[in-house]
């Protein structure tokens, strides 16, 4: 029997708790990252864009709900965070 690598909510909280980001129990994907992008400094900038480049370009299977959140809060936030220091 085969075992697919799935990247889910809780996977996802996880790696982020790794990463020094605080999320809460039970919060959702969305949640969790929309908490993540609050407050970012250069370092946890670089550790958050390390996480979501290992995720994105890993052979694991990200669930809908994650691959939305990581979209819809993570990426704009990072690239607005780089803007901003590039015009800095």
């Amino acid at each position: 029997m085969m075992h697919a690598d799935l990247i889910d909510q809780d996977d996802l909280l996880g790696q982020l708790r790794s990463i020094g980001f605080e999320t809460p129990s039970g919060a959702s994907a969305e949640q969790a990252c929309a908490q993540a992008v609050c407050g970012l400094n250069d370092d946890r900038a670089r550790a958050l864009r390390h996480l979501v480049e290992k995720m994105l370009s890993g052979s694991a299977t990200i669930l809908p709900a994650v691959r939305q959140a990581i979209d819809q809060q993570l990426l704009p936030a990072l690239a607005t965070y780089k803007q901003g220091r590039a015009q800095a």
